[in-house]
C-alpha cells in the first residue's frame, strides 16, 4: 500500500526505513530541514530558503525614506517640487515618482553528508530491540539540526588545520565570519561595563534598523553573566532592577543560543539571517551489498546541503572580546 508523503516525511525525520530510494521531492525536503531544525535556538527565527540550483542569488527589494512629495492641486510635480517637465517625444506631462530598490546578495550551497552504521548485533540484543533503529535514526536528525545552527553560525572556510574542529568548521563561511567582516563591530577589549557594551553596539548600527525587530544571539553563559551582573548591581545599590531588564538589555530582547561562542554577541533581526538549501536531498538506507553481508550492518546517510546568507550586512552588528567583561559591578 503507498504511503503518503507527510507519512514519509515524518518517518523520514525519525527512522530512515521507509526511504530506501533516497531522493526525496521537494515538499519532503523543505519539511526535513524544518523538523531537523525547529528544535534549535534559532529554528523558528531565522529565514529559510529553499532552492533548486546550488548556486545563484536572492532577490531583495526595498523602498528608500523621505520618499513623499507636497501635492500641488492639478500638477504633476518633478522632484525638485517645479513646474511638470513635458516629454521630449510625447509631450506627455511627467514629474516625481517613487521606485523600489532591487538588490540582490548571491549564495553558493556547500553538499554535506552525515554517514552512520549499526550492527545486526546491536539491534537484536539492546533492551529495545528493533526500535533502536528508530532511536538511532532520531538521534541523527536531531543532530543535523544541531550541527547546522553551528555550522551557520561559526562556519570559517580558512579555519587552520591543526584545529580540532577542522573537518566542521571548514565546510563554508557562517554568520559570524561575515558580520565581523562586512557588519558593525563593536570591540569590548577596554570596556569591563557589561551594560555599556550593549549600548554601544545600538549605537553601531544606523537608527533605521533600530525599528522593534532587533534581537541579541548570545551563548547561555552570557545570558547568565548578564543575569548575575545586574543581581551584583542591585545588591550594591540596594535597588531593584526591572525584570524586563533581565531577558530585554537596552529594550531589545535577548535570545539564548548554545552555538555562540561566550566572548561574542550578535544584534540584528534574525530574518536577516538567511540559511539556504536546495531540494535535492537524500536519505539513504541499505542492507544490501558486500559489506552489508560481510560485517551484518545496516549502512545510513543523510545528504543535503547548505549556505548562510546575511541578507543586509548594514543592518547587523556585532560585540566582540568580551573575555574581560565580568559580571561583577
Amino acid at each position: 500500500m503507498p504511503i503518503s508523503n507527510r507519512q514519509i516525511v515524518l518517518d523520514a525525520s525519525v527512522n530512515t526505513s521507509n526511504i530506501t530510494s533516497g531522493l526525496l521531492n521537494p515538499e519532503q525536503s523543505r519539511e526535513f530541514i524544518r523538523q531537523a531544525f525547529e528544535k534549535t535556538a534559532l529554528g523558528g527565527v531565522i529565514r529559510r530558503v529553499m532552492r533548486t540550483s546550488r548556486t545563484g542569488e536572492i532577490d531583495k527589494i526595498g523602498i528608500a525614506g523621505r520618499i513623499l512629495r507636497k501635492k500641488v492641486e492639478n500638477i504633476d510635480a518633478t522632484s525638485s517640487g517645479g513646474a511638470p517637465v513635458p516629454d521630449a517625444a510625447t509631450g506627455q506631462i511627467t514629474g516625481y515618482r517613487a521606485k523600489p530598490n532591487y538588490s540582490s546578495v548571491p549564495y553558493a550551497c556547500t553538499a554535506v553528508r552525515l554517514p552512520w552504521e549499526v550492527t545486526e548485533e546491536a539491534l537484536r540484543e539492546n533492551i529495545e530491540g528493533e526500535s533502536l533503529e528508530a532511536t538511532i535514526s532520531a538521534l541523527m536528525a536531531t543532530q543535523v539540526g544541531v550541527d547546522l545552527e553551528d555550522l551557520l553560525l561559526n562556519g570559517d572556510s580558512a579555519t587552520a588545520s591543526g584545529n580540532a574542529d577542522y573537518d566542521f568548521l571548514k565546510i563554508n563561511d557562517g554568520w559570524v565570519k561575515q558580520i565581523l567582516a562586512g557588519g558593525h563591530v563593536s570591540d569590548a577589549t577596554d570596556n569591563t561595563d557589561l551594560l555599556s557594551i550593549f549600548y554601544a553596539a545600538v549605537a553601531a548600527l544606523p537608527n533605521k534598523y533600530n525599528n522593534g525587530k532587533l534581537r541579541w544571539l548570545v551563548s547561555p553563559h552570557m545570558k547568565q553573566n548578564w543575569e548575575q551582573y545586574l543581581l551584583n548591581q542591585a545588591v550594591t545599590a540596594g535597588g531593584n532592577v526591572p525584570d524586563s531588564l533581565y531577558s530585554a538589555p537596552v529594550s531589545i530582547p535577548m535570545l539564548s543560543v548554545p552555538s555562540l561562542p561566550d566572548d561574542k554577541i550578535l544584534l540584528t533581526d534574525p530574518q536577516n539571517l538567511v540559511d539556504v538549501n536546495t531540494y535535492g536531498m537524500k536519505i539513504r538506507k541499505t542492507t544490501e551489498g558486500e559489506r552489508a553481508i560481510m560485517e551484518d550492518k545496516r549502512f545510513y546517510v543523510i545528504h543535503f546541503d547548505l549556505d548562510a546568507v546575511v541578507e543586509e550586512l548594514d543592518a547587523t552588528a556585532i560585540i566582540t572580546n568580551i573575555g574581560a567583561v565580568t559580571p561583577t559591578p
